[in-house]
């Protein structure tokens, strides 16, 4: 099926912690902005893409009762942020076969109640007899998101003889984005005497290693291509994707061959099965410009610029330190300060960000021909955003 899709509009509400707002609040705070944004009315969405429900999200029942919506297409998939790119295609999906007219991708996290779920008694993540998805593996006392992160990068670094220095040019990086975007919740340079002297906490992430623990809602709104170029705003394309990768050879937090887990050790590689959603976007991995991926922690995004084939095995460190995805980079990653300096919304801070690039309208932290950007995860999945 030709996908015909496209983002007519975003909106959002504030980003904090402990925000007073329930979450359904903060969700019609940011559907207001959304429709506002795109020039649509309320009753044009007949859809719903929720990738982010119960206990630390909202479920499509709530999104529509409380929202006041008519739904007629519903897709929900399971509670953790990594669906960010699975919910906006089913999106995508949906409007291209005629499922619905306009889909709403809401999403309204409260991560500041997930310190109780991981490691904790609510903790059904962690309590499955084979572990989480995370890696996490209670046995042996790995009960935190962060431990598969740490163990992979463990693995790197001694693989590729990279340094805690080195590690740290990608937070120092992502922050140089955040402080140019006052929506970002932290706004101060982050240095490498900071990053050096902040706490361990999970050898070798420190840290600023990690992402914010924040509240907050993003509502961002999908219709055709045709439907789109009638609205208030420049449609930005959403040019082709593909789904996560999953299997033995998976890691949540490594990518293929670094031997974490079930894996064989064999070596990192930029596969051809993860470069399709160039293909099916008609462009080139030339032609993006700038990387957008889910930076929980630091190591991530050194995994997804390898796993894309923007760098070689063991290469991604040096590209960082040497400024390649920082601002004036070769290759900008996260310009709105991500998960580790914007907020963590789950990843659609992200999408948000993608969208005022792709119209021109990011302010100080613009890019020059801003036509071409991509999504993509160390765990495989990806979609490419395009102007018209």
């Amino acid at each position: 099926m030709k996908v015909n899709a496209a983002i007519a509009g975003v909106g959002a509400s504030e980003f904090g912690r402990n925000l007073p707002d329930s979450q359904v609040g903060l969700a019609a705070k940011a559907l207001k902005q959304a429709l506002d944004d795109s020039g649509l009315k309320r009753e044009d969405i007949d859809g719903v893409s929720i990738h982010l429900g119960w206990p630390l999200g909202l479920d499509y029942d709530r999104v529509a009762e409380g929202l006041g919506l008519n739904i007629r297409y519903v897709s929900q998939t399971w509670l953790h942020g990594r669906f960010v790119c699975s919910a906006l295609m089913n999106a995508a999906l949906a409007v291209s076969a005629g499922l619905a007219n306009v889909v709403a991708c809401v999403t309204a996290p409260s991560f500041n109640r997930e310190r109780e779920l991981l490691g904790g008694p609510g903790d059904l993540e962690g309590n499955r007899e084979e572990g989480g998805t995370h890696g996490e593996s209670p046995p042996y006392g790995l009960t935190s998101p962060a431990g598969g992160s740490a163990l992979a990068m463990q693995r790197y670094m001694a693989l590729y003889g990279v340094t805690s220095e080195k590690l740290a040019a990608v937070p120092i990086s992502i922050r140089k984005h955040a402080l140019r975007n006052p929506d970002a919740l932290m706004k101060k340079e982050l240095t490498l005497d900071d990053y050096m002297a902040s706490r361990m906490i999970i050898d070798p992430l420190r840290l600023f290693d990690c992402c914010l623990i924040t509240d907050g809602a993003i509502v961002t709104l999908v219709t055709t291509l045709e439907r789109a170029k009638d609205l208030k705003q420049k449609p930005v394309k959403i040019a082709g994707f593909q789904g996560i990768r999953s299997g033995k050879e998976e890691f949540q937090h490594a990518p293929p061959g670094l031997g974490i887990a079930q894996q064989t050790t064999t070596r990192i590689h930029a596969r051809d099965i993860d470069q399709e959603v160039f293909r099916s976007s008609g462009v080139a991995r030339s032609d993006v410009k700038a990387l957008y991926t889910y930076d929980a922690f630091s190591p991530l995004v050194l995994f997804t610029l390898e796993r894309f084939g923007y760098c070689g095995a063991g290469e991604a460190t040096d590209f960082a330190h040497g400024g390649g995805i920082a601002p004036g980079g070769s290759l900008p990653v996260n310009t709105n300060g991500g998960l580790l300096s914007e907020a963590h919304i789950a990843g659609w801070n992200h999408i948000r960000e993608m969208t005022r690039q792709i119209r021109g309208t990011a302010g100080e932290r613009q890019l020059a021909n801003a036509d071409v950007l991509q999504w993509g995860a160390a765990w495989g999945d990806s979609f490419i955003l395009t102007s018209v």
